[in-house]
This record gives C-alpha cells, sequence and structure tokens, in this order.
C-alpha cells in the first residue's frame, strides 16, 4: 500500500525486453535507503517487487499485463520515474489509499499556467471516468491528487509549485501519456451496489 506521495525522481537505467515481460533498473537514492529483496516500490503508480539491487539501483520484473496497461510499456533508459516505499503500517498517510495497480492511461490534454498553480486537463477512457468525482482523490503517475473538475472523458488537477518540482508531472507535455489509479473505495463501492441488485 502507498499513499501517492512520492519521495524521489529516480531515472530509468536500462530496459531488457523478456518475451512477454520486461527486466527494469532504475536508479534511486531514498527508495534503496532501506530497501531489501522483496520489497516493493512504486514506479510512477506501478507498484514493482524488488528482484535485485547493489548501492545505486535496484532490479524489477515487469509482466506483460503491467506493460499493456501503464506507460511502463513505453519506459526506456533515461527516462525520469516517481518513486515511493511502500507505507509501513506506522506511517502518516498523507495523500490517499494507493494500492500501485494502475487502472489504465490518460493523455494529457492542457496545461495551463497561473501564479501559483498549474492547471492541467487529462483524458481519462470511459470506463474509468465514472469513478472520477470533483474533489475526489486519483493518483496520476504516482501522484495523489484531488480532482479539480471533471467531464465524461476528462479530468482536471491543480498542481501546486512544490508537486511541479518534486515529480516528473512538472516536466510533463501536452499529448504525453500518464498513468492512472481511480481511489479504490469508488471501485469497492460500485461491487457491493451491484451484489446488492
Amino acid at each position: 500500500m502507498f499513499t501517492g506521495i512520492v519521495e524521489e525522481r529516480g531515472q530509468v537505467v536500462s530496459v531488457t525486453p523478456m518475451g512477454d515481460s520486461a527486466r527494469l533498473v532504475i536508479r534511486a537514492e531514498i527508495a534503496l535507503s532501506d530497501a531489501k529483496l522483496g520489497d516493493s516500490i512504486a514506479v510512477n503508480g506501478v507498484c514493482l517487487t524488488i528482484a535485485d539491487r547493489d548501492a545505486q539501483t535496484f532490479t524489477a520484473d515487469v509482466m506483460a499485463e503491467t506493460l499493456t496497461r501503464s506507460s511502463l510499456g513505453s519506459a526506456a533508459p533515461g527516462v525520469q520515474v516517481n518513486l515511493e516505499r511502500a507505507m509501513p503500517a506506522h506511517g502518516r498517510l498523507g495523500g490517499h489509499l494507493v494500492q500501485g495497480h494502475v487502472d489504465g492511461t490518460g493523455r494529457i490534454l492542457s496545461i495551463e499556467p497561473a501564479d501559483h498553480w498549474t492547471l492541467v486537463t487529462v483524458a481519462i477512457p470511459v470506463d474509468l471516468a465514472r469513478y472520477v468525482a470533483e474533489k475526489g482523490s486519483i493518483t496520476v503517475d504516482g501522484v495523489s491528487l484531488t480532482v479539480v473538475g471533471v467531464t465524461d472523458d476528462s479530468f482536471s488537477i491543480s498542481l501546486i509549485p512544490t508537486t511541479l518540482r518534486e515529480t516528473t508531472l512538472g516536466e510533463r507535455k501536452i499529448g504525453e501519456i500518464v498513468n492512472l489509479e481511480i481511489d479504490v473505495i469508488a471501485k469497492y463501492v460500485e461491487r457491493l451496489l451491484e451484489a446488492r441488485k
């Protein structure tokens, strides 16, 4: 379980295709400070397991489902990624409950800078849009954010200077693809309501 509060920006060192999967090597500092084999690290919002590590990098295997459903399928050496270690049981829930199970991807439609924040609008697949609510939570590339506007096929988020500076979202461009994880509570509510029918 994660919170969507990014701890650092890491960098993809290498990507090795392995048929129906891929092996990623990622450079990190904070995320590796107490990491051991088998630990989970969210990479742009995708929960990955440390399969190997050294002093500066960790290696993770990414299965076909994840490569297809997330932007990690197009990861390349040199690309920066948002990193967050799994939340300890005694930790603070600074963002919202994030599983690291990406539901799909969205495309950045517009970026509108203002004096103290930047408004970003993201296209979202219709089958995910029903879970997004104004003032609700959504995870974009592993960052816990509050939805400030929503339509049938898009949503808007306001990014403060800290988010723009400390995460990769400050470098995103119109047309780029981002990972999306909708609020897990919305999915459970829908499932429970279906069961009552």
